[in-house]
């Protein structure tokens, strides 16, 4: 009798079509590390300048990992990282780190890492020459500092990994980029059908089947180099290259969403918003000029740019319905690009040709005029052109990369691509151009349309760095993109070619060739100093206070203080802060703002050798509450027998208060009322953000002629942000109009100085 009853239960759940292995949902979990390393002496990556070395933090850099599943168990890996790029290096470790972990649950076929570009982080990370020439060596311990944080996110993320849906939204944002080399772009012969940079955001939003919010996954194409310039002493004036650690537009971005969200970085699952990269190749954020993103200084183009990405992710994710169905599939092949041939469908249309061995043209060391150039004498992109080499094309050839000994640049190139449910990812390990990534899309387009792909979007640099890819029209002109672009003209078909058979292989369910292995060059690096000790001048101690907090501190103002401290170098703080602000409470002292936020800044100045200052900026909120504050600051000193020790120190208690700064900017009488413009003070360029202008809540209130009666004004919108107005009392005579001190205020009780028209 059992076995008839099994016999035929089995029967139903087949008919029912029940797979008892198989889920109807995602399975997806996500996790967030930090990755920020040595703050102090390491020169930045990106803008390739010698004397632009680390001396702070601004924002600290993360790594926020999204572990997918579908629902027959396939599982993929997507990380973004607040880094330049993913060099081969980090790619090759954080995969052997990883197996050694979960053994082949995570492998190059289903780990996709990127970096979103930031010009403000450490480098030293790689292990082809020319990306650490400027570095001037190898740092190991900022490579494992990314390698480990990395892992350590996906870790995390697999550990959380929990039925979940997954949702995708996309907008439409404007005048957040714009084309940094439009000559090169116009030259495309389809150029004029389309808009000189992708200003598609696509949005993924992580929900667990309660309805518990788990994060947020960006993707629109701007370069993150809003931050260049950056400001050294207070009140000097004096403007250096940027010295802070950043993820710059989108860590800007990333830090708002995640605050507005209460993620809790030390908590093993939190809420994590990543804003990755595209065709960022030729996009830049500096929209109003060069080197110019519209603020007074670059922290405030950085907020521009960054709240603009903010908003438009934000209303993204918020209106998000249409779910994705949960299926996941992936393919990956290296590629030696130095030697492919790439079929006449790729080309010109008249045969096939071969790529070329990686190589950086002449116009390269002009670096760009909107996002940095170098300034090197009688060098403009697009300046010299010639053909060397039949498969460099018109590239005057500066350095052979790809045939020095050992090669500068790599070769083995990883070409990638995920589908999730409806949304397909191209991973390509270069910075691409906006057509370049429209031309691989369209590879692919028609092939993952027969799984139901309609959703398409290219994240780069991804997985590897290897440059740029421009189209073949844009190469031929030259530019930094062109004279970027390795393996000569052909380059972009060539992803184009492997692209469609990774689509064709993933649609069909057939297998695709592995290729070569990159090469392990670990140990062949010229390491960077890291031999430092620490002195503190005589009769102090290691976080003494060196220069006090005033006794009372303004809301809107800019305060420093500094405590004698030691080289940062000594310990990363991962995960925690160099110093905290603590706000005084009835159950004690609280931590209120750490070396991450976007209102903080923390500096550090070498005096003499070996002393040093660590000076804490707080750029202080409008909304701040008021009461009693102080600085904690902790970190390690090195002895001369370079042993550590930790060390902490507290500031002076100080009180925050009130701004008394608003001012009336504006005042008339007009169809019987009184309009003011009530403002806030005037943006200076030691800001750490973009200033609000106008004060939008509160009241104004206000006397007329010699008459001690108050009146009240109200926020009119119809005379424009900032105007407040009320009706003119029948029968006064308004011979003057007085505003006294603390009168007009807004809605957190900052007060205005006194105004009078008399």
């Amino acid at each position: 009798m059992r076995k008839t009853f099994g016999i035929i239960m089995v029967g139903i759940f087949l008919c029912m079509g029940v797979n008892t292995h198989a889920q109807s949902t995602f399975k997806v979990g996500t996790g967030v590390y930090d990755v920020t390393g040595p703050a102090a002496e390491v020169t930045m990556a990106g803008f390739a300048r010698v004397g632009m070395h680390t001396g702070g933090i601004y924002t600290r850099l993360r790594a926020r990992s999204f572990v997918i599943e579908g629902a027959s168990g396939e599982r993929v890996v997507y990380v973004c990282a607040d880094l330049l790029a993913i060099q081969q290096s980090v790619m090759m470790k954080v995969i052997e780190k990883l197996q050694k972990r979960f053994g082949d649950t995570y492998t190059y076929k289903n780990v996709m890492l990127h970096g979103n570009h930031t010009h403000t982080g450490p480098g030293g990370y790689a292990w082809y020459t020319l990306y650490n020439t400027y570095i001037l060596g190898f740092s190991q311990r900022n490579f494992d500092a990314v390698v480990d944080g990395i892992v350590e996110s996906i870790t995390i993320a697999h550990n959380n990994v929990a039925p979940a849906r997954i949702f995708v939204a996309q907008g439409q944002l404007e005048n957040t980029s714009i084309n940094r080399s439009l000559d090169a772009y116009n030259a495309n012969v389809d150029a004029n059908m389309y808009p000189s940079t992708d200003n598609t955001m696509t949005v993924l939003k992580f929900q667990r089947l309660d309805g518990q919010e788990m994060g947020m996954l960006s993707w629109f194409s701007v370069h993150t180099t809003s931050l260049l310039q950056g400001h050294t002493d207070e009140g000097t004036g004096d403007f250096n290259n940027n010295r802070l650690i950043s993820g710059d537009n989108k860590g800007w971005a990333e830090r708002y969403f995640e605050s507005k969200k209460g993620t809790d970085y030390n908590a093993k699952e939190t809420f994590i918003a990543a804003f990755a990269n595209g065709t960022l190749g030729d996009a830049s954020p500096n929209v109003i000029g060069n080197l110019d993103g519209g603020g007074i200084n670059d922290f405030a183009s950085c907020e521009i740019s960054g709240r603009k990405q903010f908003n438009k992710a934000w209303e993204l994710y918020h209106s998000a319905t249409k779910e994705l169905r949960p299926e996941v599939r992936f393919r990956h092949t290296f590629q030696n690009f130095s030697e492919m041939m790439v079929d006449q469908e790729f080309t010109d249309g008249l045969k096939s040709y071969k790529t070329a061995y990686g190589a950086m043209g002449i116009n390269f060391t002009a670096g760009v005029e909107r996002d940095g150039p170098s300034n090197l004498p009688y060098l403009k992109e697009g300046l010299y052109l010639g053909k060397l080499d039949p498969a460099h094309g018109t590239k005057l050839i500066f350095l052979d990369t790809g045939i020095f000994d050992p090669k500068w640049t790599p070769d083995i190139m990883p070409v990638q691509m995920f589908t999730i449910g409806n949304v397909g990812i191209l991973a390509v390990p270069a910075e691409t151009t906006t057509h370049a990534g429209r031309r691989m899309k369209d590879a692919v387009r028609d092939n993952l349309s027969q799984i139901g792909v309609d959703t398409l979007v290219l994240t780069s640099p991804t997985n590897t760095f290897a440059s740029y890819v421009s189209t073949r029209e844009e190469y031929n002109q030259q530019h930094y993109e062109g004279a970027s672009t390795l393996f000569g003209q052909w380059t972009c078909g060539a992803y184009r070619q492997v692209f469609q058979k990774l689509s064709k292989s993933l649609v069909e369910n057939t297998p695709y060739p592995d290729g070569p292995t990159p090469p392990d060059m670990s140990g062949q690096q010229m390491p960077l100093d890291d031999s430092v000790f620490d002195q503190v001048p005589e009769g102090k101690e290691y976080g003494d206070i060196a220069q006090p907090m005033k006794g009372t501190v303004n809301r809107l103002d800019i305060v420093f203080m500094s405590f004698w401290g030691a080289n940062p170098r000594n310990t990363f703080k991962t995960n925690d802060s160099f110093f905290v602000i603590e706000r005084k409470t009835e159950e004690g002292w609280k931590a209120f703002r750490h070396d991450y936020d976007l209102d903080t800044a923390f500096y550090w100045d070498r005096v003499g050798k070996h002393q040093s200052k660590i000076r804490v900026m707080w750029h202080v909120p409008k909304d701040v509450p008021a009461g009693t504050y102080r600085i904690f600051h902790s970190g390690q000193y090195k002895t001369r027998q370079d042993t550590l020790h930790p060390y902490e120190g507290y500031s002076n208690d100080f009180q925050v208060a009130p701004s008394k700064k608003l001012w009336i900017s504006n005042c008339f009488i007009q169809n019987k009322k009184v309009v003011f413009r009530l403002e806030y003070p005037i943006a200076t360029e030691y800001d750490l953000g973009e200033r609000e202008k106008f004060v939008t809540t509160g009241k104004v209130r206000f006397m007329l002629g010699t008459s001690r009666e108050v009146y009240e004004a109200k926020p009119n919108k119809s005379y424009g942000a900032g105007y407040f107005s009320a009706p003119l009392p029948k029968g006064v005579k308004a011979t003057s109009i007085t505003v006294p001190k603390d009168y007009a205020e807004d809605a957190y009780g900052n007060g205005n100085s006194e105004f009078s028209t008399e």
